[in-house]
């Protein structure tokens, strides 16, 4: 067998044919190192070929243990909308503290997510049997008499103009027909530090 250096390898490394991923990472790895000189019944790769023979095989190693345990997309993004879904898990609801960016200035930035549920702007009675199962969120700024719902699923919660002082937001997670899902309320708190001002520069 010919390396790019012309150097020979003699039967001791490739005696036996492989196949598959070990004899093209093998083959790239020979192609760059050297074979130490000298006859050719005591030819043999010296210890540092034999280090950087080992490093590439690791490497490839890794490469294929990491695509073999890739997730999936549903595991990530959950079940296909077109598939009913049996026995559906409990939806819930996580959500962060609200973003420092422009905390100080008034501008709430709050993330969240949800499991087992499509935010989606579907309402009403006739939806509430839907699988998957659909719901948006309602949103509530301090103690005040009124909400707004949210079906965006964009991710965060954006308010503005929060003047300086203690607040709370409320987010709940509802379904089609506004109903709160059982344990699925959450209530962020912070304090507004600066002027509560923001202008775009």
């Amino acid at each position: 067998m010919k390396i790019k250096n012309n150097a020979e390898i003699t039967p001791r490394l490739t005696g036996r044919r492989t196949f598959g991923i070990q004899t093209a990472v093998e083959s790239l790895a020979l192609g760059r190192i050297g074979v130490t000189p000298g006859n050719a019944s005591r030819r043999a790769l010296t210890g540092r070929t034999t280090v950087q023979l080992l490093a590439v095989l690791v490497a490839a190693g890794t490469l294929v243990g990491a695509t073999a345990f890739a997730q999936s997309a549903k595991e990530i993004r959950g079940a296909s909308p077109y598939v009913p879904i049996e026995n559906e898990p409990a939806p819930k609801l996580i959500v962060d503290p609200p973003l420092p960016d422009l905390l100080d200035q008034g501008v709430v930035w709050i993330q969240y997510r949800t499991e087992n549920v499509h935010i989606v702007p579907v309402f009403g009675k006739g939806a509430l049997n839907a699988s998957p199962r659909v719901g948006h969120l309602h949103v509530h700024a301090d103690d005040l008499p009124w909400w707004w719902a949210d079906a965006s699923d964009n991710n965060t919660i954006d308010l503005a103009g929060m003047p300086p002082g203690p607040h709370k937001i409320r987010i709940e997670l509802v379904d089609a027909n506004h109903v709160v899902f059982p344990g699925q309320s959450r209530t962020v708190m912070f304090t507004v530090t600066g002027t509560g001002l923001h202008t775009l520069k």
